[in-house]
């Protein structure tokens, strides 16, 4: 049950990092593959980020990447997962979508694993873009590699 759930942007980049690898690792079936777990560690430091805090326990965090002036990329995001169904992804995404109107930027996209893969945890996935309101743009068969075909899907800000 959520009590004192509240979201924050996080400025530090040290604590971006940590925030983002102790939820990464309790992920398993969506970052498994260690390199890349790393990768988005480590590129969370420096990029924005929004954490839901259960009490003083983050527990979820979005990191956005600005492309340009126009459109920005939801870049990871991660909820432990004793919380899903609990709808923190969804104010995450709420305020980073807000975030988005206030700095005019227009486009929000997210690369995810297409259905092709067959993957249900990925299939999860896709349906809460889905019900944020995003549609699938294009799929790149080997943009990551033969196995783990990428989904963009993209949405309009409404500014």
């Amino acid at each position: 049950m959520i009590i004192n759930m509240r979201i924050e942007q996080v400025h530090n980049m040290l604590e971006r990092k940590l925030i983002a690898k102790e939820i990464l690792m309790k992920l398993p079936d969506w970052f498994g593959i260690p390199s890349s777990t790393t990768e988005y560690v480590e590129n969370s430091g420096s990029l924005p980020m929004w954490t839901a805090y259960q009490g003083s326990e983050a527990v979820g965090f979005l990191s956005l990447k600005l492309h340009n002036e126009y459109s920005a990329e939801i870049y990871v995001m991660g909820v432990n997962p004793d919380y899903h169904r609990q709808g923190i992804g969804k104010m995450l995404f709420q305020c980073v979508y807000e975030w988005c109107q206030n700095n005019k930027i227009e486009y929000l996209q997210v690369k995810t694993l297409d259905d092709s893969s067959n993957d249900p945890s990925y299939a999860k996935t896709r349906d809460f873009y889905y019900s944020m309101g995003f549609r699938p743009l294009e799929c790149f068969k080997t943009l990551w590699d033969e196995w783990n075909p990428c989904l963009i899907m993209i949405q309009k800000v409404v500014i």
